[in-house]
């Protein structure tokens, strides 16, 4: 027996399945962690090689060369870039998506094995650093302080780290800005050269002195005790009383040659909140874990945090990025209701009869509830992919459910029992109902195998809406006919409440079908005409186009700014801050959309891990804007960015180079503006300058460019000492000891620990800061010799001032610099053809080439996948429907409906002023599906009706007829579905825009079309298979009549 049968004679069981599912189904909603994206697997490592005292053109030639030329044959490489700068060198891996990026770690590591003998004797052992999403921070905290600022990095880190580091799913908690405490001896040369002392003597006594040593154990009667010599100091006070030596007969102590000043770290990072100073508390995530439920833990957690802190110290948020998420996650599941409701409303309007409506209405839950067990099975998130998902399909799970209702109804209106009528309606159309599904399931399935930046976004995509799909088609052939024979009458008696507002429908949808009727009567008799006009419009609207620019992914407000500044190289911190306050004060009162406006100016400490990863300075600040939500502003964010660039380049000239990043990163291909990187490769620095400069005023100069910067900082100034050898051989001194020297005497020698409450500070040994001003104060720099006797550095060579050269950077073994610019407010192809067309202008030095890189390479690489894919769907849907038809012809005259569709998409575009970019590709690669089921239906009854004994003329005007209101339903269902996502202005709204505009685009095009270019064809081409059927009986009758009178004559 089949499914539907079944399923009519036994309601109670295919009940009990369905809701079954639907137990299932909420049960794994439940448990559903919840984040913004999927967990997107890392195709990128770095490997991080130290060379102490070297400079980046040793750095280069000595350690980045050797592992590039070794790493190079690492299998699945895309890219390897370089970073030479001094004293490390950072190499970064990227790879093809798709592959294992453990197997390619060791990969990785077996090669650096090889390589690592041939690297200088003096750098240290290559680290291997692997990217991964949890490195995002889920939270920044801003901390603002006064009197507490000196012992800030203790009570945060006491009172605020440690509570969140044990909060369960967070990874790591960094404290920036908040200076630590250290001991430092500040020592008078004089002095200690008078005593005959040095730095290093100094810091060995202090070393020597604070230890706590253990001294063994002894028996004394019948216990055992243990010995200990304790030596640590319990105040900082002690060490001024330290004995350092002897002179002439008197004990030296410290403070006769040193002052001790107990205080914070001489150059640390300074961070700022509203114009106060006081520091950011940066939380990372564990690998895996909910960063909804984690922020919302911390965010819990605040106030009592806030409790135990003193009183001018006080706690905000800069950045929650569970925000966004739940923002953007309200903001489809707002889509996901609309539709719902936009569909209900069509079904009724189509059927007039709640119950009628109610049984289609209910496949969608119950396919859409399902999809949740496949999620939470194969371990992935909620999230704004998987969610699309479901607005995507809900104008799509009911189609099978109408064209079966609508079938079941017509043979119910025909006297038929309830029973007889689902089993026999769902019969007809069963064969085309499961066709229509394996041609969506030909376009969302292959979409599960794509690679690339596209494959890691849609994947999850595929697979929801192919399990939606299945689930729906399963709900058509059993649940629906079931509900139809238990719910639907004989004879239906209509009240007076319908009478008053159904009927005027009713009358109107029987008006339309005959006027289609009439239509159609009249394009199958003017069929050269009717072809004639359809082409003509379609080739119309390919010239479109050329009018509808291209981008990557469109820009999200996701309510974040970030902002890098830089001031000339060398610029001291406090010149820095001078200009950054009166920026704060300035943005802080022109824009009030700014909730938080925190800034991060100086040099990070080495433990620092996050600011490490970026780069920073006394001259370089980073900048964190936090916006009000979208909906609570008049203006967006593109405005305001626009805004801020100007009030840069008008007031504060001061900044050499200033970006305003949306989306809080530059580049950042899921919410950042799109950027255009132009990579310059060469190896003389002076040549690729020249043209970075030049490149970088043509990309002034074209409309739609901003914050256009060139990758090459400028050399650095920096006091050299050059120094003789032969006199240091002289002296029995070399390089590395005359440089310990004067390190210890300017930057400090940690000496030892001060313990005090379970922490540790150092204890640095240096200069007093009054001997370390002025050059005259470095020459005179005591050196002491073997022997002890003190040499001058103005003795043993001299000091002058040099400009070091730049991070040297390169990219496949080459040297690069990179000139980038950000699209703002034009299609990215637009300005890639202005600018392109000035480079070919360009005179380039010989062994000089540019290239093009960035969100327009991602751009290339997602689209031709994208082509391919669509190329691969188009094959595997005809297949689909030769199958089905048993025949080529027919699915060639279904296909035909793509023409339109793909026109319906351009002409859409263009009208809105959104940009062909990866989501209206996914959204046009979409239709081939949908559109080609509309076909499906309407030759699949022609078909019948010519089996009935009908003429090609008659079975197909009166299979248009007849299928119009299931066609009209279900594009009316799927086009109303994605009008919400269309439309949509929450977070993340302007991302799923493009894909909506081009369903509806494409699909009304399309149905308007389909519904006269298809009978059309039909007509042709089966008109002209009967003629030739006659041809071919004619001849076989000439033949057989011709073969009889031969044999007669015999």
């Amino acid at each position: 027996m089949s499914l539907y049968g079944s399923a009519v004679k036994r309601p109670v069981m295919t009940t009990l399945c369905f809701v079954a599912v639907i137990i299932l189904g909420l049960f794994s909603l439940e448990k559903l962690p919840i984040d913004l994206y999927p967990d997107i697997e890392t195709n990128t490592l770095m490997v991080i090689t130290m060379y102490p005292g070297a400079s980046a053109e040793d750095i280069e030639q000595n350690v980045t060369k050797p592992l590039e030329n070794t790493l190079n044959s690492v299998e699945h490489l895309k890219h390897i870039t370089s970073a030479s700068r001094e004293n490390t060198s950072v190499i970064t891996l990227e790879f093809e998506y798709g592959y294992d990026i453990d197997v390619l770690t060791n990969d990785v590591r077996d090669k650096l094995d090889m390589v690592k003998s041939t690297l200088p004797d003096d750098s240290e052992n290559p680290i291997i650093f692997k990217f991964s999403t949890d490195m995002i921070p889920i939270c920044l905290l801003s901390v603002q302080a006064d009197e507490s600022m000196p012992g800030l990095y203790k009570i945060l880190d006491d009172a605020v780290a440690n509570p969140l580091a044990r909060v369960d799913g967070v990874g790591s908690v960094s404290i920036s800005g908040a200076p630590k405490r250290e001991v430092h001896i500040y020592c008078d040369p004089h002095q200690l050269e008078a005593y005959r002392l040095s730095v290093e003597t100094i810091a060995s006594i202090i070393g020597a002195e604070n230890r706590n040593t253990p001294g063994g154990s002894f028996d004394i009667g019948s216990n055992t005790y243990a010995l200990r010599v304790q030596g640590e100091f319990d105040d900082t006070s002690e060490l001024a009383n330290i004995p350092v030596g002897s002179f002439e007969g008197r004990v030296i102590y410290l403070h006769d040659v040193a002052r001790v000043v107990d205080s914070l770290e001489e150059r640390t990072q300074e961070t700022y909140t509203g114009g106060r100073q006081g520091a950011m508390i940066v939380i990372q995530k564990q690998s895996g874990a909910n960063s909804v439920q984690i922020s919302e833990k911390v965010m819990k957690m605040l106030p009592r945090l806030q409790q135990n802190l003193p009183a001018d110290v006080k706690l905000g948020v800069i950045i929650d990025t569970s925000d966004n998420i739940r923002n953007t996650i309200a903001s489809l599941e707002e889509t996901v209701l609309y539709a719902l409701l936009f569909v209900m409303i069509v079904v009724f309007m189509f059927l007039g009869r709640w119950r009628a409506t109610m049984i289609i209405v209910i496949t969608i839950p119950v396919s859409l509830i399902a999809s949740f067990i496949y999620l939470f099975a194969t371990g992935n998130t909620l999230n704004i992919i998987s969610l699309s998902a479901l607005s995507i399909s809900i104008g799509m799970v009911v189609d099978d459910a109408i064209v079966v209702l609508e079938n079941v109804t017509t043979h119910i209106e025909r006297g038929a029992d309830p029973k007889q009528a689902a089993v026999h309606g769902t019969n007809e159309v069963a064969v085309s109902v499961i066709a229509s599904t394996l041609t969506l399931i030909a376009v969302f399935f292959p979409l599960t195998m794509v690679t690339g930046m596209t494959g890691v976004l849609f994947r999850q995509l595929g697979w929801m809406v192919t399990i939606m799909m299945v689930i729906s088609t399963l709900c058509a052939l059993s649940l629906t006919p079931m509900l139809c024979s238990q719910w639907l009458k004989l004879t239906a008696v209509h009240s007076r409440l319908y009478d008053m507002f159904f009927r005027p429908v009713e009358r109107a949808l029987d008006s339309f079908d005959n006027g289609y009727a009439a239509l159609l009567r009249r394009v199958v008799t003017h069929r050269t005409a009717t072809v004639s006009v359809c082409l003509a419009i379609f080739v119309a609207s390919i010239f479109l186009m050329r009018f509808v620019g291209t981008e990557f992914i469109p820009t999200q407000d996701n309510a974040r700014i970030g902002v890098n500044l830089e001031m000339p190289i060398g610029t001291r911190v406090e010149v820095t801050k001078q200009s950054l306050a009166r920026l704060d004060a300035l943005w802080r009162k022109k824009y009030p959309e700014i909730k938080v406006l925190q800034y991060t100016v100086g040099p990070a400490s080495s433990d620092n891990t996050y600011a490490s990863l970026s780069d920073n300075g006394s001259h370089i600040v980073e900048m964190n804007i936090s916006l009000t939500d979208p909906g609570d502003r008049k203006r967006g964010i593109k405005e305001i960015a626009d805004c801020m660039r100007q009030d840069l380049a008008d007031g504060f000239p001061e900044f050499k180079t200033a970006k305003v990043n949306v989306g809080g990163g530059r580049g950042m291909s899921m919410s950042g503006e799109s950027t255009v990187d132009y990579e310059i490769y060469g190896y003389d620095f002076t040549e690729t300058d020249s043209v970075a400069r030049q490149l970088q005023a043509v990309l002034q100069k074209i409309p739609g460019t901003a914050d256009v910067s060139v990758s090459r900082s400028d050399y650095q100034p920096e006091y050299q000492v050059d120094f003789d050898r032969e006199k240091l051989a002289l002296y029995g001194l070399n390089m590395q000891t005359v440089a310990m020297y004067l390190r210890n005497r300017i930057n400090g020698a940690t000496a030892s620990q001060f313990r005090e409450d379970g922490e540790e500070y150092d204890i640095k040994v240096m200069y007093d800061p009054d001997h370390r001003t002025s050059l005259e104060d470095i020459e005179n720099i005591t050196v002491y010799t073997a022997q002890g006797n003190p040499v001058r550095v103005k003795e043993l060579g001299r000091v002058v001032e040099r400009f070091t050269p730049p991070t040297i950077e390169r990219k496949d073994r080459e040297r690069l610099i990179t000139v980038s610019a950000v699209v703002d407010g034009v299609p990215l192809s637009d300005v890639v053809a202005a600018s392109q067309a000035e480079i070919d202008r360009m005179h380039l030095p010989a062994g000089i080439t540019i290239g093009l890189a960035g969100s327009f390479e991602d751009q290339q690489d997602s689209f031709s996948d994208l082509l391919m894919l669509g190329a691969l769907i188009i094959i595997l849907v005809y297949i689909v429907m030769a199958a089905q038809f048993e025949s080529l012809t027919y699915p060639g005259i279904i296909m035909t409906s793509l023409l339109f569709a793909f026109s319906g998409v351009f002409l859409m575009l263009w009208i809105t002023g959104h940009t062909l970019n990866i989501m209206s590709m996914i959204g046009a690669i979409m239709l081939i599906g949908i559109v080609v089921k509309n076909g499906i239906v309407l030759i699949d009854y022609i078909s019948l009706n010519r089996e009935r004994g009908m003429s090609i003329r008659r079975a197909v005007i009166d299979g248009g007829r007849s299928r119009l209101r299931p066609v009209v339903m279900t594009t009316l269902t799927t086009i109303l579905g994605m009008v919400p996502m269309a439309i949509g202005s929450g977070q993340g709204a302007e991302m799923w825009r493009p894909m909506g505009v081009a369903v509806i685009g494409g699909l009304t095009f399309s149905t308007i079309l389909t519904l006269l270019f298809v009978p059309t064809l039909y007509c042709s081409f089966a008109g002209r298979g009967v003629r030739n059927k006659r041809k071919k009986l004619r001849r076989e009758r000439v033949a057989a009549s011709i073969n009889l009178t031969k044999e007669e004559k015999q």
